[in-house]
């Protein structure tokens, strides 16, 4: 669940990768979780489609997960699929986007649950998804995305953030961008607005199943669940 104390001064930085966590706004893609950003998730997915392209066997087991705690307790929604060896990077890529995707989606719907209305109200907050798809693409496509992203100073940001509330009170469903016009501007639209996102996050599609798929297996159309005591 972000907060304010979270949002970063984006003049110390020149450019996104090292960030580990914070807020960040962008005037291209709005809010920006930067733990959500980081892409270890997709990092460690890819992994596994090179771990089993490179093996014997004529599928292969991929698995992603997203979770978070609560004390010692951790759950979440995850996603094991098969693959069937053979795979070229476009490929991989399509397949993993498809699986972070209907993950992240499971995962934000978890959140959103009333038994969790106690202890965060971030399920589909407005900064998520497209955070995720972010980080998707700084693994794939790495590279030094900063001054493409426009983000905004610390004092607009925050001019933001106060104008409007916290970004958990706008949810968001899917992975467009959800803007936020600066309030001391004029002429400006006076509420948020979904914008549209840039060329180099749209190289990807993900995966589509057909009837029959047997490059894909799943058991189940649906996420699991995960509760563990850590």
């Amino acid at each position: 669940m972000s907060n304010r104390g979270e949002i970063l001064d984006s003049s110390r930085f020149g450019s996104e990768n090292g960030i580990r966590h914070g807020l960040l706004y962008s005037g291209v893609l709005g809010w920006l979780d930067m733990g959500h950003a980081r892409g270890d998730d997709v990092r460690k997915l890819m992994a596994q489609f090179s771990t089993g392209e490179a093996g014997s066997d004529s599928y292969y087991r991929v698995r992603y997960e997203q979770t978070m705690g609560i004390s010692r307790f951790a759950t979440g929604r995850f996603n094991v699929w098969e693959i069937k060896k053979g795979r070229t990077l476009t490929e991989r890529q399509s397949i993993a986007l498809a699986m972070m995707m209907s993950t992240a989606v499971a995962f934000e719907n978890w959140q959103s649950m009333p038994w969790f209305s106690w202890y965060t109200d971030s399920g589909f907050s407005g900064e998520d998804l497209v955070s995720d798809l972010f980080g998707f693409y700084k693994v794939n496509y790495p590279r030094v995305y900063w001054g493409e992203l426009k983000f905004a100073s610390k004092e607009s940001a925050l001019r933001r953030w106060d104008h409007y509330g916290p970004i958990s009170r706008y949810k968001n469903t899917g992975f467009l961008p959800l803007l936020f016009p600066d309030p001391i501007e004029k002429f400006t639209c006076p509420r948020p607005y979904k914008g549209q996102l840039p060329r180099f996050m749209k190289q990807v599609m993900p995966y589509k199943f057909t009837p029959n798929d047997d490059i894909v297996l799943r058991s189940d159309d649906k996420a699991g669940i995960i509760n563990a005591f850590q």
